[in-house]
């Protein structure tokens, strides 16, 4: 039994569609679950105070996964975003005193240019993979006479229900 002719075509649209749909999705989508409305967003640049390397001493990213810094306790070390409207992806692998306590990215900008033309934005942001609580904390206890890194190892320990010095002994009588 043969199919009327537009059936086929219809059919055939269909399942190219599927296919080309497929083939060329090759990141996931915004999914409620990972999107994150309005966050509020600064630039920064090099050329400031905390010079041009981030928090773990690696040079500050301008390229395909940029840096961004915020308070570790709200966004840890790692985490990885896309900005929604911009399609610009970042990673958290810096900190800055004017963002503890604060639900602020702080977005890397490779000159004084571009990070003026940023100025402060409310954006929409997918977190592509949530960073490590467990390394924030790592690279933030050898700073703990800084005012800074003690208020984000104190956020970080509230969310884990326990201090840094109660999980180190826990470990060591393991």
């Amino acid at each position: 039994m043969q199919m009327p002719k537009c059936l086929n075509l219809t059919l055939a649209g269909v399942a190219a569609s599927l296919v080309v749909g497929c083939a060329t999705q090759s990141r996931p989508d915004l999914t409620s679950a990972q999107r994150m409305q309005r966050v509020r967003t600064t630039a920064y640049t090099h050329t400031e105070k905390g010079g041009p390397r981030n928090a773990i001493g690696n040079r500050l990213s301008g390229h395909h996964v940029m840096s961004a810094a915020s308070d570790w306790s709200r966004f840890p070390l790692g985490t990885h975003f896309r900005i929604a409207n911009t399609n610009e992806e970042y990673i958290i692998d810096d900190y800055g005193t004017a963002l503890i306590g604060t639900d602020t990215i702080d977005l890397y900008k490779a000159n004084r240019l571009a990070m003026k033309r940023w100025g402060v934005r409310h954006v929409d942001i997918a977190i592509l993979e949530w960073g490590s609580e467990e390394e924030s904390l790592k690279v933030l206890g050898p700073r703990r006479k800084h005012h800074c890194a003690r208020r984000m190892i104190a956020g970080l320990e509230k969310k884990r229900g326990k201090t840094v010095a109660q999980a180190s002994s826990t470990r060591r009588s393991l």
